[in-house]
């Protein structure tokens, strides 16, 4: 007997036996490591049936990648039990780059550990374990998971299981099922609770491509009110080469780390005494701040913007009516009670520039109408998630918000787009893509909004986007509750991606605060309000600047943008005077005239990453000049002083790096 199968990617359909599986399709070729079936990622040992569209997935591609990394975490729960006996299981999913698994032990995990469970995991690798998937029954899991309280739980779960936790991997709506790890003997070695797929044995893990990285505390399923669990970390690569990589991409991470830098070059710190999430700028730092708010305060004013200021609190009742509580509660901090009155602080600026919008009749004629602040806004995040700049809860925003009718919809976020991306490239990033989130229709009562709203708010969205050449990438259920969004999406120096401005199409707001305008024909009509913040946050633009440049910003960013460095005392009145012409000429300059050695003095600019330092001697005195000694260690002599400055503002008017 045989069947008919449709290999995609083939112009073919052919014939195979009754019974064929993708071990005998592509079992030959170890770079395979799954396969889709009619657009379902399965198993290679998957038998096929009549008619089948079937695809091979790559170990090179994304998915191919995340199912080694899922196998490779349960090689390491299985070592994990082998070694410690009394380990009870989490949960452990791919992650980007990587995985995890989560366990509940009697003893903390030391470096000791970390080595036993990789050596195990090499030599279960070494078995080549075949994966071995087993659908079972609600009363059967639970007898065989009876020694596993938290796989218990998640049997509970079926049906309703989060990707944000990471119980997605092992239940879903369907079916259970357990895969058991099965030696070559037909032994059962070991088995997890899991949904799958993964790759058909354990010796598809190159045992020179894995490496586990690091543990760290975690709850479990994410939340504080439950058992707090070991975490460890891992990674999983196709080739050692592509491990190395990663390897050497971490090293550059480290030493670019915005935290470490922002301690280095002093430009902030995370006081204990103020609080987790709450960062203090010093004046170095203030520096880069000021420079980043004087550059978007203008192109704001430039692009048609208004300037406002709203206050940093409010009663609890705007929040209502703005949809904040009871949709983005758990972002708020609790509320404030004031002999009865209940405040809250604000998460967001939006809702305080909707009153400023109904404060007095709007006519269709002030449309596009345009609001633009600095509004600090306060986000009630999880210790467990701070990090540094990029993720707090004192949070400064450029935040803007266009009013404008239907019609104006689509040129206005063609506008704020153009504005977004030529603020990046100023700013030195201009690797990017764009990224589209929209409503997850299994979950609309997260959201507000017809479909009718949602679909044309989308496809305005989403043409504009197009519009731009770059690339875009969809993000179902990413939206905000009041509307779907587009966010940029910027590759740093090194590759990585971070998320930064954001535009958001918001249809409901405006008809929750009541917002008109008179149309043209008298009648009164509702605006579209779009949300738009350009940096994202002022905090988390700087981290990523930090670690774009590796703290060596470009000119007109540098805290300190020359430093004069006399060879002796007796030259000190010379550059002092030179330094006062370059102040005149706007330029930020300190001269050092410690009494630390010149060698001294050389290193300690080129530790602060200072874009120029300014040398003079006899010789330079004597012709009126200086001697330039530039951050790659190169130096240029004898430039006239007029010369010197006229290089020194041309790199800051032209946003330069040197």
């Amino acid at each position: 007997m045989s069947i008919t199968i449709d290999l995609v990617g083939s112009e073919n359909q052919r014939q195979v036996d009754t019974g064929t599986t993708g071990l005998d399709l592509f079992g030959e070729d170890r770079s395979i490591v799954a396969m889709r079936v009619n657009g379902t990622t399965r198993d290679l040992a998957h038998p096929l049936t009549e008619g089948d569209a079937v695809e091979p997935v790559g170990i090179d591609s994304d998915e191919g990648l995340a199912i080694l990394r899922h196998s490779a975490a349960h090689v390491a729960a299985q070592a994990m039990q082998d070694l410690h006996a009394d380990a009870k299981l989490g949960i452990g999913p791919p992650i980007t780059d990587g995985f995890y698994y989560d366990f509940l032990l009697e003893e903390p995990l030391t470096p000791d550990d970390l080595k036993a469970v990789q050596k195990k995991m090499v030599s279960i690798i070494g078995e080549k374990q075949r994966f071995v998937r087993r659908a079972v029954s609600d009363e059967e899991a639970v007898a065989e998971l009876a020694d596993e309280p938290f796989k218990l739980e998640l049997v509970q779960l079926k049906g309703n299981a989060s990707d944000d936790d990471g119980s997605s991997v092992e239940v879903g709506a369907g079916e259970l099922t357990i895969y058991d790890n099965v030696r070559r003997n037909g032994d059962r070695a070991w088995g997890d609770l899991c949904r799958g797929p993964h790759v058909p044995h354990t010796g598809y893990i190159n045992k020179a491509a894995f490496a586990l990285t690091r543990t760290s505390a975690a709850y479990w399923r994410g939340d504080q009110q439950n058992p707090q669990l070991q975490r460890l970390y891992g990674t999983a690569w196709a080739t050692k080469e592509d491990l190395q990589a990663y390897q050497h991409r971490l090293e550059e991470a480290a030493r670019r780390d915005h935290r470490k830098l922002g301690v280095e070059l002093d430009l902030y710190s995370f006081p204990e005494n103020i609080g987790p999430g709450l960062p203090v700028f010093h004046p170095n730092g203030g520096v880069i701040k000021r420079e980043m708010e004087d550059y978007v305060r203008r192109r704001h004013l430039d692009e048609g913007f208004s300037y406002v200021g709203t206050p940093h609190i409010a009663k609890e009742d705007l929040f209502y009516t703005s949809g904040h509580l009871p949709y983005f509660a758990e972002g708020m901090f609790p509320p404030i009670d004031d002999d009865g009155q209940l405040y809250r602080l604000k998460a967001m600026n939006c809702p305080m520039h909707n009153e400023i919008f109904r404060s007095r009749g709007r006519s269709y004629r002030e449309l596009p109408l345009r609001f633009f602040e600095f509004g600090t806004v306060y986000r009630n995040e999880k210790s467990g998630v701070l990090q540094g700049l990029t993720r707090v809860r004192s949070i400064t925003q450029d935040d803007s918000h266009s009013y404008v009718t239907g019609e104006q919809a689509p040129a206005e976020i063609k506008h704020l787009l153009n504005f977004v991306l030529g603020l990046l490239r100023d700013f030195g990033l201009d690797d990017f893509y764009l990224e589209l989130s929209t409503r997850d229709d299994a979950k609309k009562d997260k959201f507000i909004g017809s479909d009718e709203e949602w679909s044309t708010a989308t496809q305005v969205l989403q043409q504009a986007a197009e519009e731009t050449g770059l690339e875009l990438v969809a993000d179902p259920g990413g939206a905000a509750y009041y509307g779907p969004k587009i966010s940029v999406q910027a590759r740093d120096a090194i590759g990585r991606t971070w998320q930064m401005s954001t535009i958001q199409y918001d249809f409901n707001m405006a008809k929750r605060f009541g917002l008109e305008y008179t149309a043209a024909d008298g009648s009164r009509q509702t605006p579209v309000m779009i949300h738009s913040a350009k940096f994202g946050s002022i905090e988390r633009f700087i981290g990523v600047l930090v670690e774009h440049y590796a703290g060596a910003f470009p000119v007109w960013l540098s805290p300190v943008q020359v430093v004069a460095i006399p060879v002796a005392d007796e030259f000190n009145d010379y550059l002092f005077d030179v330094a006062d012409q370059l102040r005149k000429a706007g330029v930020r300059v300190e001269v050092d005239t410690s009494d630390d050695r010149f060698g001294k003095k050389i290193r300690t600019a080129s530790k602060q990453k200072v874009p120029y330092v300014l040398i003079a001697g006899g010789e330079d005195r004597d012709a009126g000049a200086v001697s330039f000694r530039y951050r790659d260690g190169s130096q240029k002599n004898g430039v006239p002083i007029a010369d010197a400055i006229t290089e020194i503002t041309a790199a800051i008017a032209d946003r330069a790096q040197v």
